[in-house]
């Protein structure tokens, strides 16, 4: 339950550029003085005799337990059930929570992004032309069944994720030339001088497996077997699809470490799963669920006038998100001949009517997404800046004009749901597209009617989609939803087969090369990439190789612009809308610290289980 464990390929955003420099002998690297952490730029915040981290209670009890459903997802990880426990693979649907199992080199800090502290490294020598990594292990870090962890255990795991790991992990070590343990404890590292500024940050933050424990195992299987792992954490009870539990490791060897001081507080943390909204809400109201990060609008608006809110059992807080936002869209897949032309695919988008569906359906809680970056410095505004302009000047003649202007803005409607204006708007791209209405059926250039399937695995989105749905047929589109099983729609997800799905991305603190999984043409065609919509674009390949190797946190700032304004101009998704504030609810038998990290509300990871208040409400 570290705080940042979720976040690893979002440290991809968190490094130190590659030099240019031939790589030094060992002699010169041995002269490196060794270091604590590792820092995107500049110095690190804390010294190396730092107690613990700002934000917790190093003083919060041990024990008790918390129960959650999954909200968010990594990997192989499915929202609707699992049916393995091995997350870094492609194969299967993988448990909630695993994470917490797997200790990794080093770890982050909720106040400082871009910076890696020490866990089962202890520190960390670089060269000088920042290719090569002697990292110095623990000699107490075990694993669970009391073996050592070595330098043998790193390399083999940094060695198969990049073979044999899920396709984000093979991509993000494209550039990782070798991992060798050079003794028991010293574990060297070296990087091509292609590397992106933070892959030595995303080989720090790697789970670390047993490499005795998974010769005699094939890695890339699915598997019911609890893994050996490292972490504050093991595999208790589980039934598959249902429900799984994580048992606290007393004995943990890393709990009076600076980076786990006030954290993994929780004797036992459960992941229930459900397939439907409102029965997972059920099972909150009961008390079965203890804490709910609600993404419902009108579960938060109404569905909260139960007993034990009005008794003050349960208790509700609105938090103001002050970290970039996830943002959530209708993702089109544009391998799909039909969505070829971003005429049309700008026009299906023109049809759906945010301030109508906010105001009837939302209750007016979410903002209108317009940004790939919402919620932070990355977001572009106005016309190019010079500096945009000098990453954007090559393309012109090769991408839409607008890129040089003010970024794209989705329309806003009259509020009607059904504005004419744009739906005569759209009907206008689509004929300039080369469409044809026959009747009540539009056709596209070749003749096929133009039909849309919105795929998804539940209904919750459904009085959203279905408005959106009526516009469309107004336009003589036939657009309908199917709805699947949780494993049919990772699975059709994973091989690309679908024409629109919703989906919800959270943002990064610093964005780095994990962005190439998203939006790189690398990725257009591995199966089970984040590159969903399929983008292909040489002008947003440059901008990305720009991001990954940029050196300062400005360069950053200016690169991310661009391909923000590249990824709007090319009409990839349907932007829905964004929350401003985190919503949590909580069975009263949790405490939590006076401070929380600057970029999250640290909830659950770092609260803990309060013994008086929970007999107070008779959860004791």
């Amino acid at each position: 339950m570290r705080i940042t464990r979720r976040r690893l390929l979002e440290a991809a955003g968190a490094a130190t550029v590659a030099g240019a420099l031939p790589q030094l002998p060992q002699a010169a690297l041995a002269q490196e003085a060794e270091s604590h952490g590792l820092s995107t730029f500049g110095e690190l915040a804390l010294p190396p005799d730092f107690p613990h981290f700002a934000y917790v209670n190093p003083k919060a009890p041990k024990g008790g337990s918390l129960t959650m459903q999954i909200k968010s997802r990594q990997g192989n990880q499915n929202f609707g059930t699992f049916n393995t426990l091995n997350i870094y693979v492609l194969q299967g649907d993988g448990a909630a929570g695993m994470d917490a199992c797997f200790d990794s080199l080093m770890t982050g800090s909720g106040d400082e992004p871009g910076s890696l502290y020490g866990l089962l490294a202890k520190s960390v020598a670089v060269s000088a032309d920042k290719l090569t990594y002697r990292f110095r292990l623990r000699p107490e870090a075990r694993f669970h069944d009391g073996t050592r962890v070595t330098a043998r255990d790193v390399a083999f795991s940094m060695n198969i994720l990049k073979a044999k790991g899920h396709p984000l992990y093979r991509l993000l070590l494209s550039e990782l030339v070798s991992s060798e343990a050079e003794s028991d404890d010293i574990v060297v590292v070296k990087l091509s001088p292609k590397r992106s500024r933070d892959l030595h940050l995303i080989v720090a933050g790697l789970p670390v497996f047993s490499e005795t424990y998974w010769s005699t195992r094939d890695f890339t299987a699915s598997t019911l077997e609890p893994p050996l792992g490292s972490g504050a954490y093991k595999v208790g009870r589980f039934e598959q699809g249902r429900f799984i539990e994580f048992e606290r490791v007393p004995d943990y060897w890393a709990k009076d470490l600076p980076v786990n001081v006030g954290t993994n507080n929780f004797d036992r943390i459960r992941w229930l799963y459900f397939r439907d909204r409102d029965v997972a809400f059920e099972s909150f109201k009961s008390g079965e669920i203890t804490f709910q990060q609600e993404y419902t609008s009108r579960i938060w608006a109404t569905g909260y006038d139960f007993p034990a809110t009005r008794d003050g059992k349960v208790k509700r807080e609105t938090l103001p998100v002050t970290a970039p936002s996830a943002v959530q869209g209708w993702l089109l897949n544009c391998r799909r001949s039909k969505f070829a032309d971003p005429r049309i695919r700008e026009a299906i988008g023109l049809v759906f009517d945010f301030e109508w569906t906010n105001k009837n359906i939302m209750y007016g809680l979410y903002a209108r997404a317009t940004s790939y970056f919402e919620n932070s410095d990355f977001k572009a505004a106005g016309v190019p800046s010079p500096e945009e302009l000098k990453l954007l000047e090559p393309f012109r003649g090769k991408v839409p004009d607008e890129v040089f202007g003010a970024p794209w803005l989705p329309p806003v409607s009259d509020g009607s749901g059904s504005d004419r204006a744009l739906l005569r708007r759209a009907d206008e791209m689509l004929r300039e597209a080369g469409c044809k209405r026959e009747g009540g059926t539009l056709r596209l250039p070749d003749g096929t009617p133009l039909e849309i399937e919105f795929l998804d695995d539940g209904a919750a989105l459904q009085p959203h989609t279905q408005p959106f749905q009526q516009n469309l047929g107004r336009l003589g589109i036939k657009a309908g939803s199917r709805l699947v099983d949780s494993a049919q729609y990772q699975r059709r997800l994973r091989e690309f087969d679908f024409d629109i799905i919703v989906l919800n991305r959270g943002g990064s603190l610093i964005p780095g090369d994990s962005l190439r999984s998203l939006y790189g043409s690398a990725s257009a065609d591995v199966p089970g990439s984040d590159n969903l919509c399929g983008i292909r674009d040489p002008a947003i390949d440059a901008i990305l190789a720009v991001i990954a190797q940029a050196k300062s946190y400005a360069e950053v700032v200016v690169a991310t612009k661009c391909l923000d304004r590249l990824l709007r101009a090319g009409r990839y998704w349907i932007p829905m809308w964004w929350n401003p504030n985190e919503l949590l609810a909580y069975w009263d038998m949790y405490d939590r610290p006076a401070t929380k990290p600057k970029y999250s509300s640290g909830a659950p990871a770092i609260w803990w289980y309060d013994a008086e208040k929970a007999k107070r409400i008779g959860k004791a």
